[in-house]
């Protein structure tokens, strides 16, 4: 056994100890732990800046781009989201020993199905601190032990964050081991873990696609994932156009490194002509660079436009990049988007029902917003109280996960000496 594959064993064999301990835990002593978890931010907050700053140091020297830096970053501000995403978590109901369904049986047997853990999870994430947080709250919750692998950018707030959640586990009597943040940075190491089917249950991977789609190579686990956040905003012909500059400019420019952020403006042909200039003008303004088919080239009106590639049409920028097109109709916008998209999340900013109504049934995405910005895609807007990450698989889990997406279950069947005959 090299000492590599020894490490990662001796990391899974101690959550699949743990994960007992979490699975009987009763509602009120998980909630516990992460108040405790919670209160332990607020007091740890400014060592926890001083780890990120380090962070933020190597990665400015390393040449991480400005949107990339936007996501490894923490403030207060940003401490206080994870607080409250701790706090909003505990107030959720337990989801573990509820009842999904039951009946009873002509012969007498009692049935149900009640929920479950799914036993140990592996998160393996890039750039965003947050996400230990999220993932951790989630996961404790839910009855699952967990093994959080970010990346080496983040290592010493991850560091600082392992330690915080390990200290309030802790302090209310549950195993420390139960959330484990791998401190080693060696890529090797992932590999290996994914090796242990005997004791991780679930991988799920959150970052760029090819880290997903090397835990899809290597992975002899399950995996809850989305390779990409392509997510688009279509302009209807019936679209309030002040409404529509609103969104689409929120859209890309609040947060342009998430895998929520629109990556390509569709509209409709009829308002094009009105809606592009001054939409371009806004884009531009807030520092997007436009990439556009030939229509939009000749709508942009004193805005620099790049001729877009068939390549940019299936890019996910994560920057502040959009590719723009225009398009003849509903129908054609939709196979734009089921060509071109990742099935995350698309959008409808329109005021025709019917329109709504065809792009919600033929749009084959996790989530759909109808007049609303991508941006609300997330497991905290949807009250789910954080997400392990955005699932566009069609099984177990899709859209933003969250504690249901974290378990299973288990049938009961209760009789009185029933025998099969």
């Amino acid at each position: 056994m090299s000492e590599l594959h020894g490490q990662a064993v001796r990391l899974a064999a101690s959550a699949k100890e743990s994960a007992p301990a979490l699975a009987r835990a009763e509602g009120g002593l998980k909630n516990a732990a992460l108040s405790a978890a919670a209160d332990r931010l607020i007091s740890n907050t400014k060592s926890i800046l001083n780890a990120n700053a380090k962070d933020l140091k190597a990665g400015k020297k390393v040449g991480l781009s400005d949107a990339m830096l936007d996501r490894l970053k923490l403030d207060k501000s940003r401490i206080e989201k994870m607080v409250q995403g701790l706090r909003q978590v505990a107030a959720l109901p337990d989801p573990i020993g509820g009842v999904i369904d039951g009946w009873k049986q002509p012969n007498g047997l009692r049935l149900h199905r009640t929920r479950v853990p799914l036993g140990v999870v592996l998160i393996i994430f890039e750039s965003r601190p947050n996400v230990t947080i999220d993932a951790a709250a989630l996961c404790i919750k839910s009855g699952n032990a967990a093994i959080l692998r970010g990346g080496k950018e983040a290592v010493h707030t991850n560091k600082a964050l392992g330690r915080v959640l390990a200290s309030a586990l802790e302090e209310v009597g549950l195993p420390d081991e139960a959330v484990q943040v791998v401190e080693s940075t060696d890529r090797a190491l992932v590999p290996e873990l994914l090796s242990l089917s005997n004791y991780i249950d679930v991988v799920v991977p959150r970052g760029g696609k090819g880290l997903i789609q090397a835990v899809m190579e290597h992975s002899r686990i399950p995996v809850i994932k989305h390779l990409d956040g392509i997510c688009h905003v279509y302009i209807d012909s019936a679209a309030d156009l002040d409404m529509a500059r609103s969104i689409a400019i929120n859209a890309k420019v609040q947060r342009p490194g998430v895998c929520n952020a629109m990556e390509t403006l569709i509209v409709h042909k009829s308002v094009a002509a009105k809606f592009l200039p001054e939409c371009l003008k806004a884009l531009k303004k807030e520092g997007v660079e436009i990439r556009g088919d030939a229509e939009v080239v000749k709508l942009a009106k004193g805005v620099k436009v790049k001729l877009a590639t068939e390549e940019d049409w299936g890019t996910e920028y994560l920057d502040l990049i959009l590719s723009v097109t225009v398009v003849n109709d509903i129908d054609h916008a939709i196979r734009h988007i089921n060509a071109y998209g990742s099935h995350h999340t698309d959008a409808i900013i329109t005021r025709d029902f019917n329109a709504a109504t065809r792009f919600k049934r033929e749009v084959d995405s996790s989530s759909i917003m109808v007049n609303a910005s991508t941006r609300f895609s997330d497991g905290f807007e949807y009250g789910l109280g954080a997400e392990i990450g955005i699932s566009t698989d069609k099984l177990h889990a899709r859209g933003p996960v969250g504690l249901e997406g974290l378990t299973t279950y288990k049938w009961i069947v209760e009789g009185e000496g029933q025998i099969r005959t």
